[in-house]
């Protein structure tokens, strides 16, 4: 039997298909494309209409999967990993760094530590592109369909991801001058119950404090949030500003204790250090361009770039 071969509109078909799948969402696979929703709506219609199956279930809200479009995915998955795998091959041959990475890192350490440091490996070589997303909410980051992301935290390789540390981070506490001369400089860990404590909000719930306790343990510590803010600059703003006390990291805020703008308080408290690490998705082939920047940001490491 003659294979028929894959027409130009069923593989561009199927693109929409695999991205509308894994955003679960017309809407953000078209943005993701940078086409129309009704483009990939008309595209995916006619997919089914060939293959002579739904493929998705569809509400006024939401996407989901069919069994047989699940079944159709996973085999579409395997057709572009062997595709990816050729392109990758072919890659491999370039004598410089090319392409577009996407990379998800936390907000504000994203935009003061890291940005800087890839815009210039960009400078340095012009064919690399970056696509970057700032992202402080916990998810899981296969899903946001990234090839590498930063993020503080101990973690350790998975089934679906590799993990690599930076450096370690130490987290602090600290307040601007001006707060401290209106409420008073706390000087043992029972005055922060009575301090104005900015919590970072993640997932409808302010993110506790993790401090040293009298016995030197690392310990969570939930003070009663005077303000809730989601965004790590913002929350930075605000403690500036003189709204009240944030835990970070020292290497976020040194700039900001060196011009004095914030006061280190309570160094008794600070805990064990936590991680910097740089992930991304296990898989059997690894782009140059991804390797090359994974390579850069660990020699920088060494050099205690991100400390």
């Amino acid at each position: 039997m003659i294979p028929i071969p894959v027409s130009i509109e069923s593989f561009r078909s199927i693109v929409h298909f695999v991205t509308a799948a894994n955003a679960q969402s017309f809407t953000e696979a078209a943005e993701s494309l940078g086409i129309s929703k009704s483009a990939i709506g008309k595209s995916i219609s006619l997919l089914e209409q060939n293959l002579g199956t739904a493929l998705f279930h569809r509400t006024t809200r939401k996407i989901s999967l069919t069994t047989e479009g699940e079944a159709y995915l996973a085999s579409c998955r395997i057709a572009l990993e062997t595709l990816q795998s050729a392109e990758n091959a072919l890659r491999s041959k370039l004598t410089e760094p090319c392409g577009t990475i996407r990379i998800d890192m936390p907000a504000a350490f994203g935009r003061s530590v890291m940005m800087p440091i890839l815009l210039d490996m960009a400078e340095r070589f012009p064919h690399l592109k970056l696509t970057i997303t700032f992202n402080d909410k916990l998810i899981d980051p296969v899903e946001i369909g990234f090839d590498l992301a930063i993020r503080f935290g101990a973690l350790k390789d998975s089934a679906d991801l590799v993990a690599k540390k930076l450096n370690e981070q130490h987290l602090v506490l600290a307040a601007s001058p001006e707060y401290l001369s209106r409420y008073g400089t706390p000087l043992h860990f029972a005055d922060l119950k009575q301090q104005r404590c900015i919590m970072a909000w993640r997932g409808g719930n302010p993110l506790s404090w993790l401090i040293k306790n009298a016995q030197g343990e690392d310990v969570r510590f939930n003070p009663t949030p005077f303000h809730q803010i989601s965004d790590g600059d913002a929350m930075v703003g605000a403690c500036v500003s003189g709204a009240g006390i944030i835990q970070f990291p020292e290497s976020l805020l040194r700039p900001y204790i060196a011009r004095g703008e914030l006061v280190s308080i309570l160094p008794e408290l600070t805990p064990s250090p936590t991680q910097l690490s740089i992930i991304w998705p296990r898989s059997r082939h690894l782009l140059p361009s991804v390797r090359f920047i994974i390579d850069e940001l660990i020699a920088l490491s060494k050099q205690n770039a991100f400390g």
